[in-house]
């Protein structure tokens, strides 16, 4: 019996280490072999994180311009909201509160971080100032003077052709680079923003879109008015997004920002005197939370915007902004239910595609 007993002793004690002599040890072995696997998970976890940073500063540009158009995407959806309440709150009206707030929030941090020079910024590059202030505004106004004879997908078309023109003038004006895979993905990327839009003279009048008329009882004179004044405003975002690369470290990003909100808040203030345009007074409480989320998220975006323009060139930065139409179609579905079409979810990702084509691509 003794032998047999040390017999299964022995072989109980052979199917372990022989520095293994009891079950403390033993917990001890197979607690180091977890903390192994656990290390190699960290190890696996760190590299993953340093891959993820080294991307991110490769393309902290580019991050930045998509942050921004993510607060733009905000301030149009509210902005939306807005306008259909009883009394709508005109579109001047509103591009004068965000922009006031704008000024203002840009002149404090500038007199508190005794920045120099920050009313009409340095000497040098005034012009350059006020051809981004010219430009953002010329921008703007293009698209909504062409939405009165326009429909909605037929001016977002045109408008979207500002970052095609911009990669070129960035490299007609600035000598930037324009590769060969960064105009294939804008070319991609617009065809992605036909699909999603879908204008009429492509896809003709059976999708179901909102236009504010008969798109058909237009004359002809006004819609070519309109498209005429959608190309210049075309022209004046490529003068702005220009304007803010040839300023690169030459000014403060807050100068460019005040440059736009001063003349933003001229011309529209002047715009207002000029067609007689009254001020819609504020009669529900949810008004002012909305109208400071509208200024405070617009700094933001243009604040990203011309931080991510700087660090980019105008080719690669200006190709984030179709990343808009991404963030415009999860607001549209968050808040107004609207689910996009199939050829709206194509294009949205054929977009995709083509950024991460542009970022990762070396």
């Amino acid at each position: 019996m003794t032998s047999r007993n040390g017999s299964r002793a022995a072989e109980q004690t052979a199917s372990y280490p022989r520095d293994v002599s009891n079950l403390g040890e033993r917990g001890l072995l197979l607690s180091g072999n977890t903390r192994r696997e656990d290390l190699n998970q960290m190890c696996g976890l760190d590299a993953f994180l340093s891959d993820a940073r080294e991307v991110a500063q490769g393309n902290t540009g580019l991050l930045l311009i998509v942050a921004a158009q993510a607060f733009f995407a905000v301030v149009d959806a509210i902005v939306k909201i807005l306008q259909k309440v009883d009394p709508p709150v005109t579109t001047m009206q509103l591009m004068t509160i965000r922009m006031i707030i704008t000024y203002i929030g840009c002149t404090i941090y500038m007199f508190i971080a005794k920045i120099p020079d920050p009313l009409l910024g340095p000497k040098a590059v005034r012009i350059l100032l006020l051809l981004r202030g010219i430009g953002g505004f010329v921008g703007v106004f293009g698209i909504y003077y062409s939405l009165q004879y326009l429909s909605l997908s037929d001016a977002t078309v045109i408008t979207f052709l500002a970052p095609t023109f911009t990669a070129i003038s960035g490299a007609l004006f600035l000598g930037e680079g324009f590769k060969l895979r960064e105009a294939t993905a804008g070319f991609v990327s617009f065809a992605g923003v036909v699909l999603i839009a879908r204008p009429v003279a492509l896809f003709g009048e059976h999708r179901s879109t909102t236009v504010p008329f008969d798109a058909d009882k237009v004359a002809a004179s006004d819609r070519m008015k309109a498209v005429a004044m959608s190309l210049i405003g075309v022209l004046g975002s490529t003068l702005a997004y220009t304007s803010i690369r040839a300023l690169a470290k030459r000014a403060h990003p807050m100068h460019a920002m005040v440059s736009l909100s001063a003349v933003c808040i001229l011309m529209a203030s002047v715009g207002m005197i000029i067609s007689d345009t009254k001020i819609t007074t504020p009669t529900l409480p949810e008004w002012f939370p909305l109208l400071a989320v509208i200024g405070i998220f617009g700094f933001l975006a243009q604040t990203l915007l011309t931080m991510g323009l700087r660090r980019e060139t105008a080719s690669r930065g200006t190709f984030a902004l179709y990343s808009r139409i991404i963030f415009a179609t999860f607001f549209e579905r968050i808040l107004f239910h609207t689910l996009p079409t199939y050829l709206s979810a194509f294009g949205t990702l054929m977009i995709i595609v083509s950024a991460l084509y542009v970022v990762f691509k070396p």
